[in-house]
């Protein structure tokens, strides 16, 4: 009856919590740079960890969606509005989701890589980041579902700091 929570938990379930925190941490330090490229740098890190946190919890299309992440920070910022490539990534998204997919939470992670990978590639300024918050609430889903609190928390701290600055930059078009 007075059973620890942790005796349930797995050494694969425990690995997984640990690479959504490492994520987690990896998301803090990346906004709070001031730097792009530094961002960039930590969050290319941060998927790597949600990929391996995916892994852990066997939810597979989640798992090859973030790698493809990895792949997408790369290339928008070599291909920003390059509508061929988003269509690449988008192809590959469908494609990572139709061999890994397993069960209707597998949506909530092909919803976020296809609308992160529209909004990334086409979209600037509060359009984007818009998007960008709609795909972070769709990641906070599918990390709920899987039962990740690091990977919960990191992808809620990607949404809230999208809304702030949505607003930041609304206020900012306003004064003009």
């Amino acid at each position: 009856m007075d059973k620890v929570v942790l005796d349930d938990i797995s050494a694969r379930g425990l690995a997984g919590q640990l690479f959504g925190l490492i994520a987690l941490a990896l998301c803090v330090a990346g906004f709070a740079s001031k730097r792009d490229d530094r961002l960039f740098f930590l969050l290319l890190f941060a998927n790597v960890a949600f990929a391996l946190q995916f892994v852990m919890f066997r939810s597979w299309t989640a798992a090859a969606i973030a790698a493809l992440i990895v792949l997408r920070i790369h290339l928008v910022r070599r291909y920003k509005g390059r509508t061929a490539v988003m269509l690449a990534m988008c192809a590959a998204t469908l494609v990572a989701a139709a061999l890994t997919w397993s069960a209707p939470r597998d949506a909530w992670a092909l919803a976020a890589g296809l609308i992160g990978t529209y909004g990334m590639f086409m979209l600037a300024g509060i359009p984007m980041r818009w998007l960008l918050a709609v795909a972070a609430f769709c990641w906070v889903v599918s990390n709920l579902l899987v039962g990740s609190l690091g990977g919960t928390l990191a992808k809620l701290l990607i949404l809230v700091t999208n809304l702030v600055t949505i607003a930041r930059l609304y206020h900012a078009s306003r004064a003009i």
